[in-house]
C-alpha cells in the first residue's frame, strides 16, 4: 500500500509528466476527429456500399493503419503510411549511400538534415498516392458527384495536407508528449476501431455467419497472442560482464559483475509496420480501382489473405527489416569498444574485436528468433481472416502493434516518473541548492 501511495504521490508531483500525457491525449483526439472529416465531392451512400464489400486484402490493412479513415474516405485516408514509406527509403539509402552515411555521422546536424529529407519524401509519396486515390475514386462507379481535374486536384491537396498534418502531429508527440508519435497514431487508430470490430464479430455470430464456438476460439487465440507477445517482448539474453579489481593503497576497487541485456526482439514493432508499408505502396492504386485491366486485377487478387505471394512478401519484409533495423539501433563493435574502454570484459572472450564478434553472433541468433516470432504472430491470424469474415483489427499485426506500443509507452511513463522522483530528491539535498 505504501509503494502504491508513493507512486501516486510521485505522479501527483510530476507536473511535466502530466502535461506531456495530457498533450499526447489532446493530439490523439485531434487525430481521431480528422478521421471523420470527409473529402469533398463524394457521395456518402455510394461510398458505404462500395467500402462494405472492400475490406479484404491490402485495402483492409490500409484501413487499419488509417484508423478507419479509408472506409469514410476522410482527409486522413492516406494515414501516416507515406511518412513510413519515406522513412524506409531514407534508412535504406543510409545503408548504401555514402552521402547519407556521412549525414548520419554528423550528429545532430546530420539528423536534422535526414529528418528534412524524410519530410520531403513524405510529401512526394503522398502526392503520388493522393492522385492515384482521386483517379481511383472516379473509376469506382458513381462515387464522385462531379468528376474531373478539379476533383482530382482538390482531393490530392486534401490528402497530402492530411498526411503532412499527421506527420507534424506525430513529431509533436515525440517531442512534447509521451511515447513515439508515429506509433501512437497508428495505435490510437487501431484501438478506436476495435470496439466496432468486436461488435461486427458478434453481429456475424448473431446472423449465423460465424458459429459461437468459432467466436470463442477467436477470442481465446487473441488472448493467447497477447500473452505470447508480452513474453517475447520481455525476453532477453544477459551477457555476463566482469570488471577487474584495482588496489589503491589498502583499498580494493572494482571486481563487480554486471550484465549486457540483449532483447530477443530488438527491432520492436518496426519490422511489421515497415513490411506492411511496402506491401501497401505498390498496389495502392490497384486496390482503389485505379485500373480495370486484367493485369492489375490479377495483381490485386494475389495480394489477399492466404495467397502465397502475399504471405511470402510479408514474411520476407518482416525478416529483412528485423535484421536491418537491429543493425541500425545496435552496434556490436561500438559496444565492445565501450566495454574495453571502461575495463569491462566478457569471461573467456578477449576484449576488442573478439568481444564484438561474440556479441554479434549472439545478436544474430536472437534476431533470428525475434524475426520468426514476428512472422508467426503477423501471419498466423491471416489464414483465419482469409477463410472467415473476421475483422482485420483482430489480426496479428494489429494486436502486435497495440501490445508493443502500449508496453513501450508505459515504460517511458515509468522512466519519466522515476526521473522526476530523483529530481525532487536532489532538490531536497544540499547538492540541489
Amino acid at each position: 500500500m505504501s509503494n502504491e501511495n508513493l507512486s501516486q504521490g510521485a505522479f501527483a508531483k510530476a507536473n511535466d509528466l502530466k502535461s506531456r500525457i495530457f498533450f499526447t491525449i489532446g493530439i490523439l483526439i485531434v487525430y481521431r476527429i480528422g478521421t471523420y472529416v470527409p473529402l469533398a465531392g463524394i457521395d456518402p451512400q455510394a461510398l458505404t456500399e462500395v467500402m462494405s464489400d472492400a475490406q479484404k486484402g491490402l485495402l483492409g490493412m490500409f484501413n487499419v493503419f488509417s484508423g478507419g479513415a479509408v472506409t469514410r474516405m476522410a482527409i486522413f485516408a492516406l494515414g501516416i503510411m507515406p511518412y513510413i514509406s519515406s522513412s524506409i527509403i531514407i534508412q535504406l539509402l543510409t545503408g548504401v549511400s555514402d552521402y547519407f552515411k556521412n549525414l548520419k555521422q554528423q550528429g545532430e546536424i546530420g539528423r536534422k538534415k535526414i529528418t528534412q529529407l524524410t519530410r520531403y519524401g513524405t510529401v512526394l509519396i503522398a502526392c503520388l498516392q493522393g492522385y492515384g486515390v482521386s483517379v481511383g475514386l472516379e473509376n469506382a462507379g458513381s462515387l464522385v458527384l462531379d468528376p474531373g481535374m478539379s476533383f482530382r486536384i482538390t482531393t490530392t491537396i486534401a490528402l497530402v495536407a492530411g498526411t503532412t498534418f499527421l506527420m507534424w502531429l506525430g513529431e509533436q508527440i515525440t517531442l512534447r508528449g509521451v511515447g513515439n508519435g508515429i506509433s501512437l497514431i497508428i495505435f490510437s487508430g487501431i484501438v478506436a476501431e476495435i470496439p466496432r470490430a468486436l461488435a461486427s464479430t458478434f453481429e456475424l455470430g448473431r446472423t449465423g455467419a460465424l458459429s459461437a464456438t468459432l467466436i470463442v476460439i477467436i477470442f481465446i487465440l487473441v488472448i493467447l497472442t497477447v500473452l505470447f507477445i508480452v513474453f517475447f517482448e520481455r525476453a532477453m539474453r544477459k551477457i555476463l560482464i566482469n570488471y577487474p579489481k584495482r588496489q589503491m593503497g589498502n583499498k580494493v576497487y572494482g571486481g563487480e559483475s554486471s550484465h549486457l541485456p540483449l532483447k530477443i526482439n530488438t527491432a520492436g514493432v518496426i519490422p511489421a509496420i515497415f513490411a506492411s508499408a511496402l506491401l501497401l505502396l505498390p498496389v495502392t492504386l490497384t486496390n482503389f480501382g485505379f485500373s480495370d485491366s486484367d493485369t492489375f486485377l490479377n495483381i490485386s487478387s494475389m495480394f489477399t489473405q492466404g495467397q502465397p505471394l502475399y504471405m511470402l512478401l510479408y514474411a520476407s519484409g518482416i525478416i529483412f527489416f528485423a535484421f536491418f533495423y537491429t543493425s541500425i539501433v545496435f552496434n556490436p563493435t561500438e559496444t565492445a569498444e565501450n566495454l574495453r574502454k571502461y575495463g569491462g570484459y566478457i569471461p573467456g572472450i578477449r576484449p576488442g574485436e573478439r568481444s564484438a564478434e561474440y556479441i554479434e553472433t549472439i545478436l544474430n541468433r536472437l534476431t533470428t528468433i525475434g524475426a520468426l516470432y514476428l512472422t508467426f504472430v503477423c501471419l498466423l491470424p491471416e489464414f483465419l481472416i482469409s477463410k472467415y469474415p473476421i475483422p482485420f483489427y483482430l489480426g496479428g499485426t494489429s494486436i502486435l502493434i497495440v501490445v508493443v506500443v502500449a508496453m513501450d509507452t508505459v515504460t517511458q511513463v515509468q522512466t519519466r516518473l522515476m526521473s522526476s522522483q530523483y529530481e525532487s530528491l536532489i532538490k531536497k539535498t544540499k547538492f540541489g541548492k
